[in-house]
């Protein structure tokens, strides 16, 4: 279940050149104006007959086509905040590159954070792991993830594993897709392992390298093509 209140993005970093939010979406929904949407309320929207238009026990994937921290947004995140607050059966999933902007953009009553937020950090490579993962580990924050996504070199995770609850490892989509190797992801795993945190290798990104051979994915294969690796950790929670 996805909730987009708001469209509109831009890059700020690396990871952000090759976006998928710059291909067909943009398109469709504009690509550097940040606007609300017409399913900002979506979370608390009820059905003519009563009940939520989205049912309670649902993961909500929520601003995965703009980033819900976006200094455009801040005017309206207030609004989203409290409905997030209102729905305490359902699971947000945020993730965000704009992790430094976490402290100025909290509810009044946020405290050491709402049970039913899953708050997850970007990264792509060893320097803004190193620059973003002190800040997220310092918040306040009841649930966090890592993404490693797109993967676009060795990542140590080792020194931010602690507090972190998952972490998902994927590479990048496109025509002019970055190189995502194997190697890469395998470390990542181990360093999982050995923090006891589960992992989930998402997608192998469409120019893949293992044992020395470098290929090109379909897209729509990628995501079965690295379940097929079987390398996933999984815990009593579902995987990201």
């Amino acid at each position: 279940m996805g909730w987009e209140p708001w469209t509109g993005c831009y890059k700020v970093s690396e990871g952000c050149t090759y976006c998928y939010y710059y291909g067909p979406y943009s398109k469709r929904c504009g690509q550097n104006t940040v606007q609300k949407t017409g399913e900002f309320s979506k979370p608390v929207e009820m059905t003519p007959k009563g009940p939520p238009k989205i049912a309670g026990g649902k993961i909500v994937a929520t601003c995965f086509t703009t980033d819900f921290f976006i200094e455009e947004a801040d005017e309206w995140r207030i609004e989203a905040w409290a409905m997030i607050k209102s729905r305490p059966d359902l699971e947000f999933l945020i993730l965000t590159k704009r992790i430094d902007r976490f402290m100025q953009s909290l509810p009044s009553d946020w405290g050491e954070g709402y049970d039913n937020v899953n708050l997850g950090c970007t990264v792509e490579n060893q320097e803004i792991a190193e620059y973003r993962l002190p800040l997220f580990l310092s918040y306040p924050i009841k649930r966090r993830f890592i993404a490693c996504s797109p993967l676009l070199g060795p990542i140590d995770l080792t020194p931010y594993l602690y507090g972190v609850e998952h972490v998902t490892v994927g590479g990048e989509t496109g025509r002019e897709a970055r190189l995502c190797d194997y190697n890469w992801v395998l470390d990542i795993r181990e360093q999982c392992e050995r923090a006891n945190v589960t992992f989930w290798f998402k997608n192998t990104g469409s120019l893949f390298k293992r044992e020395d051979e470098i290929t090109r994915i379909n897209p729509y294969k990628q995501g079965s093509l690295a379940k097929q690796f079987e390398i996933n950790i999984t815990g009593e929670r579902k995987l990201y």
